[in-house]
């Protein structure tokens, strides 16, 4: 046997540099990284609005394919639900879920994104108004002048909140006065006009303080929630129908800085993903708040509509809160101006081109109705 070794053929120089140039380039066809994004919601773990959080989250994390991980946090669990405003815009959180009214200390046009009547627009026109009548850029100019480094995107429109649950039904406004209430917002400033004493608490601190009696009645949102939270524990009554929080939504925050860092293609997944949650949100609270209804009826809860009188005295304080708060703000004002002009034409189409859809229920479901 020969001492010689053999000469590398050209098969074999060809065959070992193609191997040493995929070692090389391995790295740069790796998986991209991961950019982890920290949230907090302003609502309790088993609310439903924080599942609502988690559901935009997923859906941003579903589309952006590995690249991007929306973690959320229920309320308080970096800071408490009121702090989350300053705490996305400082960077100690990433984003947060939430809504805008629960800022309204800051500026009480931020109290426009939800309370009140909103001239007689739904939650879904008020979101019309929001995106395509000039609101997204109104709410854009209030965080700045208020030094905010944070970017709104509001979404997925409420049904009308029930009017409160009380110990015992309200026939007429004036059984509000000296009434311990709980609300939030410029609801604040309604239900102090009409006469009641109020406490603006988070959500998750509501049931107990009903049940320890520092509040004698509250509202908080839907039939879901409120059972989520245990309203039904400590309180039999609910008032439905009220113009205090009649076209409310969600806000989904970013950090400024942490938003425009991300690339364009991930910016334009949260966009979507944003309108994706706005949409199942939507259909998601139709099943669950009537099942929910349905429940706390057979478990004895008593609902009641709110009288007309009442609905109408809600009217009357916010035409002075309005007025008020308009002379003071100058933010204020041109909200309620551009949401003027947007409502009285939507609302002409809305209201002439709608049918009455109660018609349609009552011929199937009301009295007198032909069993199928």
């Amino acid at each position: 046997m020969s001492d010689k070794k053999a000469a590398p053929s050209r098969r074999n120089i060809i065959k070992g540099a193609a191997v040493a140039a995929g070692a090389m380039s391995a790295p740069m066809i790796a998986t991209a990284q991961t950019t982890s994004l920290r949230f907090q919601s302003t609502w309790p773990s088993k609310d439903i609005f924080h599942e609502y959080a988690s559901d935009f989250a997923k859906k941003v994390n579903d589309m952006a394919g590995g690249k991007l991980k929306i973690e959320v946090l229920p309320a308080g669990a970096v800071v408490p639900a009121f702090q989350l405003l300053e705490a996305v815009a400082k960077g100690t959180l990433d984003g947060g879920h939430g809504v805008v009214a629960y800022h309204y200390g800051k500026n009480s046009a931020l109290a426009l994104w939800g309370s009140g009547p909103s001239f007689g627009m739904d939650p879904n026109m008020l979101l019309a108004w929001h995106n395509y009548g000039g609101g997204k850029d109104l709410l854009a100019e209030i965080y700045k002048s208020l030094n905010l480094d944070v970017t709104s995107y509001l979404y997925g429109p409420m049904p009308t909140q029930p009017f409160g649950w009380f110990k015992k039904p309200i026939a007429k406004a004036e059984d509000l006065k000296g009434v311990k209430f709980r609300t939030v917002g410029l609801a604040v400033d309604m239900y102090t006009d009409m006469g009641a004493a109020v406490n603006p608490l988070p959500g998750g601190e509501i049931v107990p303080a009903l049940d320890r009696g520092l509040i004698d009645a509250a509202e908080f949102n839907n039939a879901t929630s409120d059972r989520l939270l245990g309203f039904p524990d400590v309180v039999k009554n609910c008032m439905l129908q009220s113009f205090h929080q009649s076209g409310e939504q969600f806000e989904i925050l970013f950090n400024t800085g942490k938003l425009k860092a991300l690339p364009t293609e991930l910016k334009a997944i949260i966009d979507y993903g944003v309108q994706a949650a706005s949409a199942d949100m939507s259909w998601k609270a139709i099943q669950r708040n009537s099942e929910d209804y349905i429940d706390l009826k057979k478990k004895g809860i008593k609902f009641y509509k709110t009288p007309d009188t009442i609905l109408r005295a809600q009217l009357a304080a916010w035409d002075k809160i309005m007025a008020k708060k308009g002379g003071e703000n100058p933010l204020f004002k041109k909200v309620l101006d551009s949401q003027r002009v947007f409502a009285q034409r939507a609302g002409q189409w809305q209201n002439d081109y709608m049918v009455d859809f109660k018609m349609a229920y009552n011929h199937y479901f009301g009295k007198g109705a032909k069993k199928g």
